[in-house]
């Protein structure tokens, strides 16, 4: 028997100052470890409008920028383990999406450079172009903890179902998206993709995405979601402002995997595409 892992999703807004971003951000991530949450999660883009012309402007290098020194000492401060969503980073002259994820110590545990970029014109939605000012990450992020098992991708990246496979034959038990889906993504897709990802992998998923901002040219779908292994949505945000907790039973991911062995099952030598 494994303890239940609390976690806590923090779906703030997100404004055109960084500062106040990342005040609005230590102080729900406070909220959320006062209130038990032993891994917390903030939502993509959090210190920075989702728009590519800041991007720049925003970034930050590791170590020595002052989001990533706050989600640090933050972390150490409240004993928490935290996906610190994902913020502009600046490596080696190239700018990309990534998420740091930091352990109680303050430590970093890893990170994940959004793989697949943002880059869609729908009709009636929105024409983003994330490939104008980012780069690409080339590594699937899998991270190991006392608590449990970790995938981190971001948000576009949950709809690739080899990303998310790939992270759970590497051992990942527990699947976490930090995103930022519009509102015409959002409303078709955004659950639909979480669902199917846990029941794919038979592994909890948590979407972690931005509350709406309306004054934004970009605006966000909210409705922050965790998903079990069956399928079962266990706590669901909507478009507020607002906190979510939910417990993550790795007795239940082992219980299914062993009743329902899909992954043993898998036949990769007839999977050969490219």
């Amino acid at each position: 028997m494994r303890a239940p892992l609390k976690i806590g999703i923090c779906q703030m807004p997100v404004t055109e100052d960084k500062d106040i971003n990342n005040a609005k951000a230590r102080s729900m991530l406070r909220e959320a470890a006062e209130q038990g949450s032993q891994l917390v999660i903030l939502p993509e883009m959090f210190n920075c409008p989702y728009k590519t012309s800041v991007f720049q402007k925003f970034a930050e290098q590791y170590p020595g920028g002052k989001t990533i020194a706050m989600l640090s000492e933050v972390a150490r401060q409240e004993q928490i383990y935290l996906v610190g969503g994902s913020i502009p980073e600046l490596e080696d002259g190239v700018i990309y999406n990534t998420s740091f994820i930091f352990g109680p110590g303050g430590e970093l545990l890893g990170k994940h450079q959004k793989i697949h970029l943002f880059d869609a014109d729908i009709e009636d939605g929105p024409c983003f172009q994330e490939s104008k000012a980012l780069g690409a990450g080339s590594k699937a992020t899998v991270v190991e903890t006392p608590l449990g098992t970790i995938g981190v991708c971001v948000c576009y990246d949950i709809r690739f179902p080899e990303l998310s496979r790939s992270m759970v034959l590497r051992g990942a038990e527990l699947i976490i998206i930090p995103a930022a889906f519009n509102m015409t993504t959002g409303p078709a897709h955004w659950e639909l993709l979480l669902k199917a990802r846990a029941v794919d992998n038979q592994a909890y998923v948590v979407g972690a995405g931005q509350a709406p901002n309306e004054q934004a040219c970009y605006i966000c779908y909210g409705h922050s979601a965790v998903v079990d292994p069956w399928g079962r949505i266990t706590a669901r945000a909507g478009g507020e402002e607002t906190i979510i907790y939910a417990d993550i039973d790795f007795d239940l991911v082992a219980k299914i995997r062993r009743e329902l062995p899909l992954l043993k099952h898998r036949r990769p030598d007839l999977y050969q595409i490219k």
